[in-house]
């Protein structure tokens, strides 16, 4: 363990402390019942949006581009996005089959998304819009009955006190000296804010911890204020490490739990909470006026069953237009995705991670007595699971209850799918035990 000095003190005690409270965090019945709730709701919307959007490219673009304070402040005047229409975008979450939102509170550039009392960087007192976009989204979410997380950047590349520096924004023009843990008050401040003034918050999805691994983050400080405020709040932090104490759900950026293609969970070793994936649907967060990549519908099908299969959440992203309006090829898929979530939903909500390990052919996912088979890509109609060790009783296709023959022995259970039978995006069998 490292130890920081400040005025030739070894905080060797406050640091012992500080780890002893985030081990001894015990959650509330309510905040377990919470995240069962958030192991079977399965697919979320992840919305990423802000003054950056009216450049077209991506969150990253300050930082990028370098673009210092000063220009980068010349932004939000041109961020006036008339046709938001909160009722419309939970509208579309619904219908793609989600249960919650995850949006951009404060992203990486500092700005505040609400009306923030604690600095004028934000959509209310910087731009002509001037309304509190979370306050409608939060309305509406509590209205449609979908649950409304906030996500939070710990980093912040507009903070004069978000020093020292870290691995990115050294393109801001700040000045080279700054009060850390005024920085670390003005975020709990913001959080407090943000859990007592929008009603039940489903959770708090951090991000940026990785841009100052040494740094001292007050963990247990901001994770005990955000469970007091409201016990049942989830605290999920994108930092690519193991769960840390206090934490409610592991997250994995980009990548089904245990892989790592990315080269973001590398030091990511699966816990014991529930988990969440991450994925865009074409290659950026934030809007991207030249990224045409967009992910197929069944793309994104076989994503959300996979990560049913690997026992986690699937949070879908869209990076709204500077307008306020989210992308017509993103609203298509994403009905797309719904009318398939209409017919199988069944098979991903309030499932877990089935008896078979995923293969290459696809997943299994299980409820009560049901074994649910994914079978995604299958070159021959024979497919063998191994043994499970439970006795099957009978298995069917799941679309029109057809019976498929089926042979367990010790080796494991060997089921023939017919190639008629064979569906565009998943062909899914079920198994009575």
């Amino acid at each position: 363990m490292r130890f920081r000095k400040i005025a030739g003190v070894v905080l060797i005690s406050l640091i012992s402390s500080m780890t002893m409270a985030q081990e001894s965090y015990h959650p509330t019945p309510g905040n377990l019942e919470a995240r069962q709730w958030f192991q079977d709701a399965k697919f979320g919307m992840f919305i990423h949006w802000g003054v950056y959007s009216v450049l077209g490219d991506g969150e990253w673009v300050m930082n990028n581009q370098h673009i210092d304070k000063k220009n980068y402040e010349k932004l939000p005047a041109f961020f006036n996005p008339i046709e938001f229409n909160a009722a419309e975008w939970v509208k579309t979450a619904k219908e793609a089959g989600m249960k919650y939102i995850t949006i951009t509170s404060k992203h990486h550039d500092g700005f505040c998304m609400w009306d923030t009392k604690l600095t004028d960087w934000n959509i209310v007192d910087r731009t002509p819009y001037g309304k509190d976009v979370l306050r409608q989204l939060a309305d509406e979410c509590h209205k449609q009955g979908i649950k409304l997380f906030f996500y939070y950047s710990q980093l912040d590349w507009y903070q004069n006190n978000y020093y020292p520096r870290g691995n990115t924004g050294h393109y801001s023009g700040r000045p080279e000296k700054g009060d850390w843990y005024a920085y670390l008050d003005y975020m709990d401040d913001q959080l407090t804010e943000l859990l007592t003034n929008y009603g039940d918050i489903a959770g708090i999805w951090f991000d940026g911890w990785w841009d100052k691994k040494d740094a001292d983050w007050r963990l247990d400080k901001t994770y005990s204020l955000i469970h007091k405020l409201q016990p049942s709040c989830l605290i999920g932090s994108n930092h690519h490490q193991a769960p840390k104490p206090g934490e409610d759900f592991q997250m994995f950026e980009k990548d089904l739990p245990g892989h790592n293609t990315t080269g973001f969970s590398g030091e990511s070793e699966i816990g014991q909470l529930p988990l969440e994936t991450c994925e865009t649907m074409n290659h950026s967060w934030g809007f991207n006026l030249q990224d045409n990549n967009y992910k197929s519908t069944k793309d994104l099908v076989h994503y959300l069953v996979k990560a049913a299969g690997y026992n986690s959440n699937f949070l879908l992203n869209v990076g709204p237009m500077p307008n306020g309006k989210i992308q017509p090829e993103f609203v298509k898929t994403l009905g797309e995705i719904g009318k398939w979530m209409d017919q199988y939903g069944e098979t991903v909500y309030g499932t877990r991670g089935g008896p078979v390990s995923p293969h290459s052919w696809g997943v299994t996912t299980v409820k009560g007595n049901k074994i649910f088979v994914h079978v995604l890509d299958l070159p021959d109609t024979n497919l063998l699971l191994p043994d499970f060790g439970k006795k099957v009783k009978k298995a069917y296709l799941y679309d029109d209850k057809t019976p498929v023959d089926f042979q367990q022995n010790k080796f494991g259970t060997t089921i023939n799918i017919p190639r008629n039978k064979r569906k565009m995006y998943d062909t899914v069998v079920v198994m009575e035990i």
